[in-house]
């Protein structure tokens, strides 16, 4: 099973296309970015996706930490709302998180994961360097993103390393058409995407369809 995240969702109408679309996660980004969206469109992406309430608990005793976390959270049978922060303070980050109804944090530096891991499941974006970073444990889920957020496809052979080791998300430059194949090559617990299932800078709902049909079907092939 790949669980897949749909990134970057700047409205109700893109949110519910991802979900409709099968994505695990549907991600809102607080960083600087074009698709940076305000708490109040947040709050109403988590409205519309029925995660608006408290984060559910998940029971995690004697689990992985943050890969067994996530997949009992799942079982709550809705996405899981993923805010993306960049620079922001662990405090700016829970209060923005709480404001907008987010499930999960996903940071790019700034704050401490460690913190924040004790109120709410978080993503924490790595480069395939640091693949021994604190990150890998506790309640963390790596992401590994060979571009550096640039949407450009990374180095698989050196990212190869990283995912035979440890559970990750994959992102990077993936697409309706080569995910499948960054699947079957890496097998990442879980593949994310934003401009790839896009068309003139929107999400796209066929491409979106296709991005995870493929990426959930790409073992079976």
């Amino acid at each position: 099973m790949t669980y897949v995240k749909i990134c970057g969702c700047r409205t109700v109408e893109e949110a519910l296309a991802a979900r409709d679309a099968g994505a695990d996660f549907v991600g809102v980004v607080f960083a600087e970015s074009p698709r940076r969206v305000s708490p109040g469109t947040a709050r109403r992406i988590a409205e519309a996706l029925g995660c608006a309430g408290p984060t559910p608990t998940a029971d995690v005793a004697g689990c992985r930490g943050g890969v067994a976390e996530l997949e009992n959270l799942l079982a709550i049978r809705r996405p899981l709302l993923v805010g993306v922060f960049e620079g922001q303070s662990s405090v700016k980050v829970e209060a923005l998180s709480a404001r907008a109804g987010i499930d999960v944090a996903q940071l790019h530096g700034g704050a401490r994961f460690d913190e924040l891991a004790a109120r709410r499941p978080v993503i924490r974006a790595i480069d395939a360097s640091s693949f021994d970073h604190p990150a890998v444990s506790g309640r963390v889920m790596c992401m590994i993103d060979g571009s550096r957020g640039r949407g450009k496809r990374g180095d698989w052979d050196a990212l190869a390393a990283v995912t035979s080791r440890i559970p990750v998300i994959l992102a990077g430059g993936l697409t309706p058409e080569n995910v499948a194949e960054a699947v079957r090559r890496l097998r990442p617990w879980g593949v994310d995407v934003s401009s790839g299932v896009e068309t003139v800078g929107r999400k796209d709902a066929a491409k979106m369809r296709a991005f995870v049909a493929a990426a959930k079907g790409a073992i079976q092939q």
